[in-house]
């Protein structure tokens, strides 16, 4: 059943025949018999009785409440899909990890509320595995995630590279480490360690790391947030591998320092996904917009 043969069969009983619903349609009227025909065939039964003034059978009286449900749905979906295309999206739902939570996110925030405030922002911070199974199942419009092998870029998936960084230690400046320029294996190994929690790829990075130093890592807590980690590190000799964009401000905090390694853990790629489709929307696309103008290496990222 097609949406022009319901329409067909509606203006056939709302004029009474033929001739005046192919003039209503703009079609022929052979055009609006044979639509009418196929719908007919379709259903199994006549829905008209083809007289001078057109009137419907038993069954077309039955299928005329549901035609005219039909086609009020369909007119209110194309209704809401114009509304959709043309920027009138009613929210914007976006996962992100936590250092672009903290230090990267409010001036695209300010931004994107500026041009569009009648659109509702949520931002949920998370992982970079769950960031990603939340866009996956379309509970989220956009992520902003730590580069893995679980995204590749495809016909419906599309992929922005951020920026770049590394990872380094985090530390309490009376830590006895905190003399060193840079932190050894050896040294960094002697300390219980503060990680990010399962389905964060920076757990999956540092525990990695540790593999290929043949050594156990002795994770004495798992945490999500990064105010959570400078708290633990500053009361303890424990140790953190971060992402730099997770310290930017840490030279306002003297509790706290932050020293390089001697032999790095791989590069961190941060980057943008969203999927093809939501990229027609213009809120969707205004917001990819600023991302990429924003969300940049900081400059002072190496000055440690």
């Amino acid at each position: 059943m097609r949406i022009e043969q319901v329409r067909a069969f509606l203006t056939v009983v709302e004029t009474g025949n033929f001739q005046q619903a192919a003039k209503k349609c703009k079609i022929t009227q052979s055009t609006i018999s044979r639509q009418i025909q196929a719908l007919e065939t379709e259903l199994g039964t006549s829905l008209l009785h083809r007289t001078a003034k057109v009137k419907l059978t038993v069954a077309g009286e039955l299928f005329l409440p549901r035609a005219r449900k039909i086609d009020r749905e369909w007119q209110l979906a194309k209704s809401e899909i114009t509304e959709l295309l043309s920027g009138k999206q009613q929210e914007l739902c976006v996962a992100v990890i936590p250092s672009i939570c903290a230090f990267y996110l409010p001036p695209v925030l300010d931004s994107f509320i500026s041009k569009y405030p009648q659109v509702q922002l949520r931002v949920t911070c998370l992982g970079s595995e769950r960031a990603i199974k939340v866009l996956r199942d379309g509970l989220v419009d956009a992520a902003i995630v730590m580069q893995s092998n679980l995204f590749k870029p495809s016909s419906e998936i599309v992929l922005d590279d951020l920026y770049s960084e590394s990872i380094v230690v985090l530390l309490s400046s009376r830590h006895p480490l905190a003399k060193c320029k840079y932190i050894t294996p050896e040294k960094l190994i002697e300390y219980p360690q503060i990680i990010f929690k399962e389905g964060y790829a920076m757990q999956t990075l540092v525990r990695d790391y540790f593999d290929r130093l043949g050594a156990k890592l002795n994770a004495v807590l798992e945490l999500n947030s990064i105010d959570a980690f400078r708290g633990a590190i500053r009361h303890s000799n424990w140790l953190a591998l971060l992402p730099q964009s997770a310290i930017l401000d840490i030279k306002n905090d003297l509790d706290l320092t932050v020293r390089p390694l001697s032999q790095p853990v791989p590069i961190r790629q941060t980057i943008l996904v969203t999927t093809q489709d939501r990229l027609e929307i213009p809120p969707i696309q205004y917001f990819r917009q600023l991302v990429l103008e924003f969300v940049k290496p900081k400059v002072d990222l190496i000055a440690i």
